[in-house]
């Protein structure tokens, strides 16, 4: 794994060992970093389940002001300190270790501009984590929500119980990414 373009293009990531984890391919990140890198620039990126910290690292390589990078995996943090460490991104990076409900509930204070939800495939926390981030009032209009899932209309299905719209989906091989945004409220 590599990161694709910006200030630290081609710079190789350490990845997590074995089954529990699923890295966002290359493509696929660069595919999904084309869309919205107009959107990037002094940005505030969380990526929720972050694994290796590739995505949040590709947003700061890509102009992000800061990068959010949580997961709940003891081994994940310990391989988004060693490419955090690699890219020398440390003072535009917050690492937690921590469920994503806690995160979103205690530490994050400030609007985020963009959010990356890539949650273990056959769970729900892709909805719940849209849900905490509109009752906790992180992600306004302006805000992207992106979401990458094997299970496209079963998550589509859910999250249009909120007050969502969804603007874009993408399709590659397995893996779907959903765009949503809040829906204005005018």
């Amino acid at each position: 794994m590599r990161i694709v373009s910006g200030k630290f293009r081609g710079t190789k990531l350490e990845t997590l060992l074995g089954e529990n984890t699923r890295p966002t391919l290359d493509r696929v990140r660069e595919s999904l970093f084309n869309i919205i890198q107009m959107e990037i620039k002094d940005s505030i990126f969380l990526d929720m389940f972050s694994g290796s910290g590739a995505c949040g690292l590709e947003a700061i390589s890509r102009g992000a002001k800061k990068a959010i990078l949580c997961d709940s995996s003891k081994e994940a943090i310990r391989v988004i300190r060693k490419n955090v460490a690699k890219t020398r991104a440390e003072d535009k990076t917050e690492i937690y270790q921590m469920p994503f409900e806690t995160l979103l509930r205690t530490k994050i204070k400030e609007n985020l501009d963009i959010v990356f939800i890539d949650p273990p495939y056959k769970t729900d926390y892709a909805y719940q984590g849209v849900k905490l981030l509109i009752e906790q009032k992180l992600v306004n209009e302006e805000s992207i929500i992106i979401i990458e899932t094997d299970e496209e209309e079963k998550v589509k299905e859910k999250i249009q119980k909120l007050d969502i719209e969804i603007t874009d989906t993408r399709k590659y091989g397995r893996a779907h990414l959903i765009f949503l945004k809040v829906k204005d409220k005018n």
